[in-house]
């Protein structure tokens, strides 16, 4: 009987091994890999890896602490016990740091945790940038004439048509001198403005046609130039700080309004603080290129930040950022209304600027005829926008032949809500 219960036994034993086995090897690879996570949850406000922020650099704190490991851990999960136990590493480490950014916040973390944290910052490396390719042969585009040189040319060749009708001049006045010499009868040469009408007269159709095209093409033109009096579409000035738009809110995802946070609640979306930026920038201080780093340290001198000390300095340089985006004083726009409200993104006005922008440029033309265009075709987002709870009520209240009315192509736009009422953007 033991003999047949011991193959049963001995591949239980064996199964509970390798499970045991598995279970482990996972619990260490999940302790390695969430280092990264508890780090960026726990530490990374206050400390970097390999650089000195509002606390130490943690890379190589294990060294530091060495034979003091459980002492080390005692202090993560509860500082103000081990300040108070006077050990002198402790007192030195506080005399330099406690000044600049006070006790440390006891971390919620079990020892395990703590190792894999340190685990995970002990053999960190600094990523490898991404070095661009070099860049190939340029192109050259192929351009037609400019306007210049087709200017140049048009004044020379009139420039040839009047020296050769000189020279046919000449040459009449010559045959007539020779002829009346000879005793021939003296013919006399007509004027310029004389042959000019005859030749009008004899080529009337051509002449016609070609008044009709210059005019035509004048008229064109200058209503086009008229069109373009204040618009700005393409402007793009140069800041104080080229802040980088495809940076901030493309790789780093970062949403608008964080920065221009007065789109929630105001007309205007207004210039961000040099403080929204010290938000991220107060641990951030290099960029990826020497250009970036060097934006960095405006913001620096914009607040009087002491990068070096993590300290203000009192000393600030506000910034005179170029204001891009500039509509007529008798038109009004709501940051609000267009993005609460009607829930508009902000790329609809100002383009990808996740993708598209470093600078910031004005994307759009702004002129009336794009903001009717716009209120003609975009539909309003009624489901579930507590804003025209009141209108929807209205509009089933006056019965199917409103709706109806309304609802002929499924949707209800903009214009047919009073978005095309003169009184809506002029007042």
């Amino acid at each position: 009987m033991k003999d047949i219960l011991r193959g049963p036994n001995l591949v239980l034993r064996s199964l509970w091994a390798v499970i045991v086995m598995v279970v482990l090897i996972s619990s260490g690879n999940l302790s390695a890999q969430d280092g990264e996570a508890l780090f960026r949850a726990n530490c990374s406000s206050c400390h970097k890896i390999d650089e000195n922020m509002t606390g130490p650099a943690l890379q190589g704190a294990t060294s530091r602490w060495k034979g003091k490991e459980e002492l080390l851990y005692k202090w993560v999960k509860d500082p103000a016990a081990v300040k108070e136990m006077g050990d002198p590493y402790v007192t030195k480490l506080l005399a330099e740091w406690e000044s600049k950014a006070g006790l440390m916040t006891a971390q919620a973390v079990s020892d395990e945790e703590i190792a894999a944290i340190f685990e995970y910052v002990d053999t960190w490396t600094p990523p490898v940038p991404d070095v661009p390719l070099a860049a190939g042969p340029v192109e050259v585009a192929e351009k037609g004439l400019s306007t210049t040189w087709l200017l140049i040319i048009f004044f020379i060749l009139l420039i040839l048509v009047f020296s050769l009708l000189g020279v046919r001049s000449s040459l009449s006045r010559l045959n007539a001198s020779v002829a009346e010499a000879e005793g021939g009868e003296h013919v006399e040469e007509p004027s310029f403005n004389e042959r000019a009408k005859q030749w009008v007269w004899e080529n009337k159709v051509f002449v016609s046609i070609t008044s009709i095209l210059v005019v035509v093409y004048l008229a064109v033109v200058g209503y086009g130039a008229l069109m373009e009096v204040g618009v700005y579409q393409g402007y793009t000035p140069e800041q104080p700080i080229k802040f980088n738009h495809t940076l901030h809110a493309g790789d780093n995802g970062i949403a608008c309004v964080y920065c221009h946070s007065s789109a929630l609640k105001s007309k205007h979306a207004g210039i961000p603080s040099a403080n929204i930026c010290m938000n991220c920038h107060k641990s951030v201080s290099k960029g990826r290129t020497d250009d970036g780093t060097a934006e960095i340290a405006k913001i620096y001198a914009a607040v009087g930040w002491d990068k070096e000390n993590q300290e203000y300095t009192g000393e600030e340089q506000p910034i005179k950022w170029v204001k891009v985006h500039n509509l007529p004083d008798h038109a009004y726009f709501n940051h609000q209304q267009h993005y609460v409200v009607g829930q508009i993104e902000c790329q609809e006005c100002h383009g990808e600027v996740q993708e598209d922008y470093t600078v910031a440029g004005q994307h759009a033309p702004l002129t009336m005829g794009w903001c009717i265009d716009c209120h003609n075709r975009t539909q309003v987002a009624m489901d579930g926008n507590a804003y025209y709870d009141e209108i929807h009520e209205r509009l089933v209240e006056n019965g199917k032949e409103e709706l109806k009315k309304y609802l002929e192509d499924g949707s209800i736009t903009a214009r047919e809500l009073g978005g095309w009422e003169c009184s809506k953007c002029h007042y």
